[in-house]
């Protein structure tokens, strides 16, 4: 109620002050018979315009997942003989998780090693019997030798890898979950072992609406902030924006990184996600300046005290300004008071809006000290 009380007690007073201007602005002049003629000049009031960053606050709710995020399956059937995590554990890239039976796989690579040897034995004997003056090996047998000891050599590294395929090992760090598998299990290539997230960052994704499209770019700046501690803000940056819109909700999806050093958060969590969209400088005036005609909105201007007017677009209100586009520059002198009477090339006479509204302000501290 007092700040109503006080911008009545503004407007009231510089509608006096304009009044009173008004009638001080007449000048007097002598007519060609000595009679006295009147000219008047209309008194406004004006301020310097001034430019004001426009931002926009975009909020959403997001869904994360890990950076790196895998289902873990056997390469190959068998039973499970040893299981070397718990769930939870952080492991290493390389780290064996799961062995299966290996028996078979491992006499495999045996007996293939030995084939390669004695396939190399043979191919050097030739080798070295052609070096020699008294004996020569035909070329077929050596072409045949040769052939034999590669055979070999893909036969001992394809039971290397069967070998291989019996040990599950992790192809990234980060952290196991839970597993239903143990020692004595027969699983098969469709077997879930465990799950591996590196949760090191996590990507949030959230919808952003239509009316957003090409504002919003990679290594924007986001804020993302848990349900759970609204005081706890997490700085990360867009990483991916889609290139489509769903015709449905009207939206695209954007993808963001947020880092989890601490690794306080989770995959799967839910966030509020907030943009801060800068959108430019651009005049700002108050409303009482904004006019509207037959061609859309306009202000006036006092230029070498006479009123130009001139053709405005609005562009957003913010905190009782708004913020508009024309042929304006910094400090010109737009009309706030006084608009009804206006217009082009009129005589002002220019009174400093700020002025009145800070004798505005004063008049009732004073008449509270009296």
């Amino acid at each position: 109620m007092v700040t109503r009380h006080y911008q009545c007690l503004i407007r009231c007073t510089a509608v006096v002050l304009l009044v009173g201007v008004a009638a001080c602005g007449e000048k007097v002049a002598t007519g060609d018979n000595g009679t006295p003629q009147r000219s008047r000049s209309v008194p406004v009031a004006a301020a310097p315009l001034a430019y004001q960053n426009l931002t926009t606050r975009l909020e959403a709710v997001g869904t994360s997942e890990a950076v790196k995020s895998i289902s873990l399956f056997p390469e190959a059937a068998g039973e499970v003989v040893a299981v070397h995590f718990r769930p939870g554990d952080l492991v290493q890239r390389g780290d064996t998780l799961l062995e299966l039976e290996s028996r078979d796989q491992k006499l495999a690579l045996e007996l293939a090693s030995v084939r390669l040897e004695e396939t190399q034995r043979l191919f050097d004997r030739y080798d070295r019997a052609n070096r020699s003056v008294d004996l020569t090996v035909p070329e077929t047998t050596v072409d045949s030798a040769r052939t034999a000891l590669e055979t070999a050599r893909i036969e001992r590294d394809l039971a290397q890898v069967a070998l291989e395929r019996r040990f599950i090992n992790a192809p990234f760090t980060g952290h196991v979950g839970i597993t239903d598998v143990e020692v004595g299990d027969r699983v098969d290539t469709t077997s879930v072992i465990t799950t591996l997230d590196d949760r090191s960052a996590l990507q949030v994704t959230f919808d952003a609406p239509e009316s957003f499209v090409g504002q919003l770019a990679v290594n924007d700046p986001v804020a993302v902030t848990t349900w759970r501690d609204s005081e706890s803000t997490v700085q990360g940056e867009i990483i991916e924006v889609d290139s489509r819109i769903n015709p449905v909700s009207r939206a695209f999806r954007v993808r963001a990184r947020v880092p989890n050093e601490g690794d306080e958060l989770r995959p799967g969590m839910s966030f509020r996600v907030a943009l801060r969209l800068d959108r430019g400088r651009f005049p700002a005036v108050s409303e009482v300046a904004v006019q509207w005609g037959t061609n859309g909105a306009f202000v006036w201007v006092a230029e070498d005290e006479k009123a130009r007017r001139v053709p405005v677009r609005l562009v957003q209100r913010v905190d009782g300004r708004i913020l508009i586009e024309g042929d304006l520059a910094q400090g010109d002198m737009v009309i706030g008071e006084g608009v009804q009477a206006m217009r082009e090339g009129i005589a002002l006479r220019v009174i400093d809006a700020r002025a009145v509204a800070r004798d505005a302000r004063a008049e009732p501290e004073t008449q509270s000290d009296s």
